[in-house]
């Protein structure tokens, strides 16, 4: 499949690029895809839940009432779950969420992610480029001329770059990610995926099958 590669003003440069068949043209696996945006959703949990149990309430410990005869449930102090304000039975405890998944699921995961974009004609490939200084208005003018800025965007970067990542961090509908950083739940969250030409080459390096 091959694409046309813009610029940042939003004109065709004349040339064209061929995206990687082992990457944006296989057929999605969605199983895969379910596990990895499920390990990333549950890595977004702080897991701090916590209820008091019966031995964690601050209360009298003295018996209520007689053992039998009073016609109820049998009960031992007012820290009793079957009472209003007695501990809570089996409540949440703080814990981890977090799950192993294995690497070349995690890249099938993202290789069908970028599949899924490609077929729905949701990747724009643009030359490299950078601001000289962070300015919001600058990258608005540039989702401008590429005629996107209505999508929610995620731009894709080859390495970090500060000013590109400032002038997007104000805009609700944008998020600058580096190919290190890329994961199947962004990519699939996003409407258009921005790929700079580095780093639709170094996704290549990263997750062609030579390197799966």
């Amino acid at each position: 499949m091959e694409v046309n590669v813009y610029n940042i003003k939003g004109e065709d440069t004349g040339r064209k690029i061929t995206l990687n068949e082992s990457i944006f043209g296989i057929e999605p696996n969605d199983h895969a895809i379910y596990l990895d945006v499920k390990q990333f959703m549950a890595n977004q949990r702080q897991g701090t839940h916590k209820s008091k149990e019966r031995s964690e309430i601050s209360g009298s410990t003295r018996k209520i009432g007689r053992q039998k005869g009073g016609g109820g449930a049998r009960r031992g102090d007012v820290n009793s779950p079957v009472l209003v304000g007695g501990g809570r039975v089996f409540g949440p405890k703080p814990r981890d969420y977090f799950f192993k998944l294995n690497k070349k699921v995690k890249q099938l995961a993202r290789k069908s992610a970028l599949a899924y974009k490609a077929k729905d004609n949701a990747i724009v490939v643009v030359e490299d480029f950078n601001f000289e200084a962070p300015k919001t208005k600058e990258f608005i003018s540039m989702t401008k001329n590429l005629k996107i800025s209505d999508k929610k965007l995620l731009v894709v970067l080859s390495e970090s770059n500060k000013n590109v990542y400032l002038s997007a961090r104000n805009i609700e509908k944008a998020n600058v990610q580096t190919v290190s950083g890329l994961n199947t739940y962004r990519v699939l969250n996003a409407g258009v995926v921005v790929l700079t030409e580095s780093a639709l080459s170094a996704i290549d390096n990263i997750l062609s099958n030579k390197e799966a």
